[in-house]
């Protein structure tokens, strides 16, 4: 039985109830219906924390999706989880695969962003400060693209931004 017909709680069950409503009755394709239910029991395998189950799910849901905009958000959430595993490469890869169909996520961009703040951290670490700079440097990079596209979100970034003289804000 798929997972998104064995939910538990009455939220999950009411909106499953709403989106399979919304699956029959707006004109959508069997590949479009199929990578949306992939989709949603990835995020509800996700949302319990069974990453494997969820990878498995939005892998499926890649294969019929053809729409760019809905495919960055499953590829958007491929890197989430790998980015909890601790898989930051690979989070990487998928978080430019979700950017290069829509390059209006921010939430991408400061991922990615912290990710590289993190491996600048773990350069200082090892005593490796020209590659904690260029690390640094392209968390801020990052940073300003999210912030370009959210201002008033990720204060902390920007506040990082100005104390490192990364980023005049006007």
């Amino acid at each position: 039985m798929p997972r998104s017909r064995i939910n538990v709680n009455f939220i999950d069950k009411t909106s499953s109830i709403v989106a399979n409503i919304l699956l029959r009755i707006i004109p959508t394709t069997s590949g479009e219906k199929k990578a949306f239910t992939y989709y949603r029991d990835g995020m509800l395998a996700q949302s319990e924390g069974n990453y494997a189950e969820a990878l498995q799910n939005y892998y499926e849901a890649t294969r019929p999706e053809i729409d760019p905009y809905d495919r960055s958000y499953i590829l958007y959430n491929i890197g989430l989880i790998h980015t909890s595993n601790g898989e930051h490469t690979k989070a990487l890869e998928y978080y430019f695969q979700a950017l290069e169909r829509n390059p209006f996520l921010p939430q991408a961009f400061n991922n990615m962003a912290v990710i590289c703040h993190y491996r600048g951290e773990q350069a200082i670490l090892q005593g490796d400060s020209e590659i904690a700079e260029a690390w640094f440097d392209q968390a801020a990079e990052y940073w300003k693209q999210a912030i370009a596209l959210t201002p008033g979100n990720y204060i902390e970034a920007h506040n990082w931004l100005k104390i490192t003289r990364r980023f005049e804000f006007e």
